[in-house]
């Protein structure tokens, strides 16, 4: 999950495929290196600092949780270079519990349709938290991520092609194509 973050999903994949393929466990983690590590997540983005927060992660999951990721958001954020969302994202899928995992397609889409009004991902996960059923938690980031990689585009969105241009307010669009 950290090695997703503001990479790619295939660039993700290859790296977590090379990485997991020499070190399964936070103590193989810590056998490999930081420059090991470095090497194997490359191109991922931010790959240098990535290398240096995956030991140090697991050395706290190994100091502070007996070697497991924890199952709760605020344990999780205490890990070196993991916030809401990467919690979030682990809590959903690693644990299939109901969270939301907001990125920035997720904050842009829904103040962009104006269900919420927030200035960071972390105050859209907590007005998403009251407005949203909770039987949507955990499906909203996977469908408004592939809906805001594709149509509702970050500068000029696809409004043209949009299912619910109808009833977006379009907030904070100049122009559309």
């Amino acid at each position: 999950t950290v090695i997703s973050q503001r990479t790619k999903d295939e660039v993700t994949a290859a790296a977590t495929r090379r990485l997991f393929a020499r070190a399964k466990t936070p103590r193989g983690m810590l056998r490999l290196g930081e420059e090991e590590i470095d090497r194997l997540i490359f191109p991922a983005s931010f790959h240098r600092t990535k290398a240096r927060a995956i030991p140090a992660i697991c050395r706290a999951l190994l100091d502070r949780f007996g070697g497991e990721v924890p199952a709760d958001i605020e344990a999780m954020t205490t890990l070196p270079g993991v916030g809401r969302k990467t919690a979030n994202l682990v809590m959903t899928h690693g644990f299939k519990r109901d969270a939301i995992c907001v990125d920035v397609h997720v904050h842009r889409i829904v103040n962009r349709l104006g269900h919420v009004r927030t200035r960071t991902p972390n105050e859209t996960e907590m007005r998403l938290r009251t407005k949203l059923p909770r039987r949507h938690w955990r499906s909203i980031n996977g469908l408004l991520v592939a809906f805001g990689q594709s149509v509702c585009r970050p500068v000029s969105p696809h409004c043209s092609r949009c299912p619910v241009a109808g009833d977006c307010r379009r907030i904070g669009v100049e122009r559309s194509r």
